[in-house]
C-alpha cells in the first residue's frame, strides 16, 4: 500500500517547515533545505527530528539512528 498522496502534500519538515520529497521505493521523505531524511517505517513517516538521518548517511545505507 502506497502512502496517501494527500498526506504527502500537507507534510512539512519539522525542523525548517520546508517541502519534503518522497524518495524512490517510498522509504523516506527528504528535506532538501535541511539535508535530512525522515524514514518511513511500516508505511508511516517518522517525523521526529531526533530520528532524521542526514542525506549523506542515508546515501551510504544508514536507515536508523
Amino acid at each position: 500500500m502506497a502512502l496517501n498522496k494527500e498526506l504527502l502534500q500537507i507534510l512539512a519538515c519539522p525542523k525548517c517547515k520546508g517541502d519534503l520529497e518522497l524518495l524512490p521505493q517510498e522509504e523516506g521523505l527528504k528535506c532538501g533545505a535541511c539535508g535530512l531524511v525522515y524514514p518511513i517505517r511500516e508505511e508511516i513517516p517518522v517525523m521526529l527530528i531526533d530520528e532524521a538521518i542526514p542525506v549523506e548517511q542515508w546515501d551510504q545505507g544508514v536507515r536508523e539512528k
